[in-house]
């Protein structure tokens, strides 16, 4: 395993863990924000395994997923506005759970190195 795919697995489990730990806290934004964390950063790792590098932005990530891996391109565009409400607004259980949900199904693509 080289370096980045090192800090990117490190990273991944990382985000998802302080996101379990926010969610069981009830700390629905925070956990929202760090499930898509962990959901950008397993992207990231798949995307390093089969296009041997990571994207530069969140443009280029959303751009090659959509044109090469619409089934990872479908949850994340999905999540991504919740991300961004995370913001400003008072996320809930369910979206947490949701982001949840979807963070789990990035990893395990982004462990197997395959959709």
């Amino acid at each position: 395993m080289d370096e980045k795919e090192k800090i990117l697995v490190e990273n991944i489990n990382e985000y998802f863990v302080s996101a379990m730990e926010a969610f069981n806290k009830q700390r629905f934004n925070s956990a929202t924000t760090l499930f898509f964390k962990s959901m950008c950063a397993g992207v990231d790792l798949f995307l390093l395994k089969s296009e041997g590098e990571v994207p530069s932005s969140h443009s280029n990530r959303f751009r090659i997923i959509q044109e090469k891996y619409p089934e990872i391109y479908m949850i994340i565009d999905k999540d991504f506005p919740f991300y961004q409400d995370s913001y400003t607004k008072k996320m809930d259980s369910e979206a947490a759970e949701m982001m949840k949900h979807d963070a789990e199904k990035i990893k395990k693509i982004s462990f197997q190195g395959n959709i």
